[in-house]
């Protein structure tokens, strides 16, 4: 594993290549009972696993990963582990296996070992912080809106504070984060389940993570559902994920603005759609002149970046669409701000760094400040509800240079894998995953949903694409062609 010199002049071990055909050590799992927590099925258990932190020196420092599983109750019908890959960077999907062991239907439930995980430096897996002051967690600071009339000067001095406090206080672990990095992961997980090979789900940013793990051991998987698929140019990766939001949010606002209007008497936000999405942008506009007072948000304010970061989050979901209507209205003068939503320091500071470790060692992002603040107002003019954030500029335009290039997802390998994805999806868009479906040519086979939000199978999809996943889960069948799922209702 190679050293080089950061920013503020702090060694960070920087991820090395690990031979894509090279067999991870295998473990064996010390299976015990979770410990209770509300929600936690009584039938998960919960291990550590020792995986290198350089993959490339299999019997140097080890770090642990923390993972669970639910058995299937019918050993007799098991086929092997469904891996549930958790999106991100920075999710979880340690307590999936307690969420979902009663939603899957039984012929996918029975037939599988149900298994979550942290990744590396998420949670209970050697976790990583970059030690940041609280004013600088702010959702809408770290999702990089740029500032009144699309100024970027706040958001590059922002950027530049976060990569020199992850220089600081990251630690190896951070450094060692890429996407591939996870892969190689899954694979010493996978040889310490015993598998020669696994079944997995992966969702959102867990699409890249499978198609990586595809692309580097395409003999090791099995059955394969990439949900909510990331667009996978390994010249861009994250940051073409970032730029998605512009489009995408296009594509899911009309849902939302649909919704708001057919209860105009409630929320009075407007009698047509159109009169919503211009409420909107008015709104977001004049909080950005007149911030409203909001003791206990961060920061401490409704202004026009908090109204549309809390726009962005209520797309991936339906059941979100009351409280971005409610906040609407008050922001409107017409009912009190509500309680602000509160997440943990801790964990806003793990998701920071877990982020930035990963998508900054995937790949190198453009430096030019005048390039970003040019791109900011062009995007700005292009797409008004995204206000310029998809091309703005963040941490890692100040990071050290990758050691080695992200993975180019290909085609080579087994046709064993199923995509879905959403067509009004508002983190990846549809446009995002048909590329995904061409990198992975004659290997995959997509199902588009008429739906809208994020996340599809058993989430925000419909009762077709359910059927189609759960099918191909329980006995490989998938549709021969690429299909539509058509609009319910």
């Amino acid at each position: 594993m190679k050293r080089m010199v950061i920013p503020a002049a702090i060694a960070g071990l920087l991820f090395a290549a690990f031979p894509p055909g090279a067999q991870a050590a295998e473990t064996k799992i010390d299976w015990k009972p979770c410990a209770q927590a509300q929600g936690v099925d009584p039938r998960q258990e919960c291990a550590s696993v020792k995986v290198p932190l350089d993959h490339d020196k299999p019997h140097g420092k080890q770090i642990t990963l923390a993972v669970s599983r639910i058995a299937t109750a019918l050993p007799g019908r098991r086929r092997g582990v469904l891996l549930l890959i958790p999106g991100g960077p920075g999710g979880s999907s340690i307590n999936k296996p307690s969420a979902l062991a009663q939603r899957l239907p039984k012929e996918v439930s029975e037939q599988y070992d149900l298994v979550g995980f942290d990744p590396r430096g998420v949670g209970g897996s050697s976790p990583v912080s970059c030690g940041l002051d609280l004013a600088d967690l702010g959702s809408s600071l770290m999702k990089g809106w740029p500032g009144k009339d699309g100024d970027i000067t706040a958001n590059v001095a922002w950027a530049r504070r976060v990569a020199q406090a992850c220089a600081r206080n990251g630690g190896d672990v951070l450094w060692s984060m890429s996407t591939q990095t996870e892969a190689r992961d899954i694979d010493s997980l996978r040889a310490a389940l015993g598998e020669p090979k696994l079944s997995y789900w992966g969702v959102s940013y867990g699409t890249y993570v499978g198609a990586v793990y595809a692309t580097l051991y395409p003999q090791r998987t099995d059955r394969v559902v990439l949900d909510s698929n990331d667009d996978p140019d390994h010249h861009r990766v994250a940051r073409g994920w970032v730029e998605n939001y512009g489009v995408a949010v296009e594509d899911r606002f009309p849902d939302f603005a649909a919704w708001a209007a057919s209860r105009a008497s409630t929320y009075q936000l407007g009698n047509t759609p159109e009169a919503v999405r211009e409420s909107f942008l008015d709104l977001a506009e004049r909080l950005d002149e007149q911030p409203l007072p909001w003791p206990g948000n961060n920061p401490p304010r409704l202004d026009g970046n908090v109204l549309r970061d809390t726009m962005l989050g209520a797309l991936y979901s339906d059941t979100s669409f009351p409280a971005l209507a409610g906040l609407m209205r008050a922001g409107l003068g017409k009912s009190s701000l509500p309680e602000p939503p509160r997440v943990p320091e801790a964990a806003l500071q793990n998701t920071l760094a877990v982020v930035m470790g990963t998508i900054c060692n995937d790949v190198e992002w453009p430096r030019s400040i005048s390039w970003h603040q040019r791109r900011v107002l062009e995007n700005r003019a292009e797409y008004p509800l995204t206000a310029g954030m998809p091309a703005g500029m963040g941490p890692c335009s100040f990071w050290p240079a990758p050691d080695e290039p992200a993975v180019r997802v290909t085609s080579h390998g087994p046709s064993n894998i199923l995509l879905i994805n959403n067509l009004r999806d508002p983190s990846t868009p549809y446009s995002g995953a048909l590329k995904m479906r061409r990198a992975l040519g004659d290997r995959a086979v997509m199902v588009a949903v008429d739906s809208g939000g994020h996340g599809a199978y058993l989430a925000n999809g419909n009762a077709c694409g359910d059927r189609t996943v759960s099918r191909f889960l329980a006995d490989g069948t998938r549709p021969r062609y690429d299909t539509v799922c058509p609009r319910v209702g």
